[in-house]
């Protein structure tokens, strides 16, 4: 495969932070918002998880380094008064681009970076003091992936899902975990009462050991069989409709540009706005949504 550019030089830099230009003025009560104070004990307990991002300004200061993303993380460090950052060296000074591909910690991203630290030493309660949480729920999130399939860990890793889930989850069996996270992800819904709703109608032989069905009060069995069925006539639904969206999207692109040129002659278009003016409202808003479901798949 070629053609295929690094977004970001592959050794992390540390840089001194007189080098660092901020792009962005940050707000003057700033040090009073609960989302910087959070940063702020992560880096005072824990140090920079995540580098900061920069790129090196062209011309005569060639050392100076423009920062994309980290402004706080930056004010955080000017605090606690560092010297230096760990910083990614981005091959794009666009940060308008590293912005909008940036998705926050999932559950799992956290839990793996909890298991990091520990590996490393840092003991629990400073890890709970940084994330501003009880010790009790350290463990806990130490804890997230126990008893999960590790398909389903590498199928969620990405994804902002409740941790309550995992919880749930535990109580089925590997291949039933799979089929509820492949669920999920179809859906596109990562809830907690998704996944209760899942257990719900999950025959007993999927379950582990001795947990048994879950009992749902006010629900008949034969409510729960009509709800599993439907559950996976759905899944099955989907995935014909996901084999066979490519070719479709494929079709209605070129469907759009033929349509275009037509509507682009202004002929055609005046006759049908004269004597079919509802049919080409319709045309144009069909043609718009096709436009916006292409630029979706692209991001994808």
């Amino acid at each position: 495969m070629t053609g295929v550019r690094w977004a970001f030089k592959p050794e992390i830099l540390t840089i001194p932070l007189a080098k660092l230009l901020p792009t962005k003025a940050l707000a003057a009560d700033l040090q009073f918002a609960s989302k910087f104070r959070t940063i702020l004990a992560s880096v005072r307990e824990v140090g920079i998880v995540e580098p900061l991002a920069v790129y090196p300004q062209e011309g005569e200061n060639e050392d100076i380094y423009i920062l994309l993303d980290g402004h706080m993380r930056l004010e955080a460090l000017k605090i606690l008064n560092s010297t230096a950052a760990p910083c990614l060296v981005a091959t794009d000074d666009e940060a308008f681009t590293y912005n909008r591909q940036i998705t926050r910690l999932s559950a799992i991203q956290e839990h793996r970076m909890i298991l990091t630290a520990i590996e490393r030493g840092v003991p629990r309660e400073r890890i709970a003091a940084a994330l501003e949480v009880d010790v009790d729920r350290i463990r806990e999130r130490q804890n997230l992936l126990k008893g999960i399939a590790p398909e389903v860990a590498e199928m969620l890793k990405n994804k902002m899902a409740n941790r309550s889930i995992f919880a749930v989850l535990r109580k089925m069996k590997p291949m039933r975990q799979i089929e509820a996270a492949e669920m999920m992800i179809a859906a596109n819904i990562y809830s907690l009462k998704y996944v209760e709703m899942i257990y719900a109608t999950t025959r007993p032989e999927q379950l582990e050991p001795l947990k048994g069905r879950q009992k749902i009060h006010g629900i008949a069995p034969s409510d729960l069989a009509r709800m599993e069925r439907e559950m996976e006539k759905l899944n099955a639904d989907y995935k014909e409709v996901e084999d066979t969206h490519g070719e479709t999207m494929l079709t209605l692109v070129v469907a759009k540009g033929y349509i275009s040129r037509l509507l682009g002659n202004a002929n055609v278009l005046d006759y049908l706005k004269r004597y079919h003016n509802e049919l080409t409202d319709g045309l144009f808003s069909t043609m718009e949504g096709i436009a916006t479901d292409a630029r979706r798949i692209e991001r994808e």
